[in-house]
């Protein structure tokens, strides 16, 4: 008989994979900012 995961942890498993991708997009956007308006003041 196949043990299946805890419905529970699979889901907080998910949320914090989510989590940790809006994260990163957000780090991603907040860089791409700082190199648009340092290139706008370089140039």
């Amino acid at each position: 008989m196949p043990s299946f995961p805890d419905p529970e942890a699979e889901r907080k498993r998910i949320i914090k994979q989510r989590n940790w991708m809006l994260g990163g997009l957000l780090v991603g956007m907040v860089v791409l900012f700082y190199y648009i308006t340092i290139a706008r003041l370089g140039g």
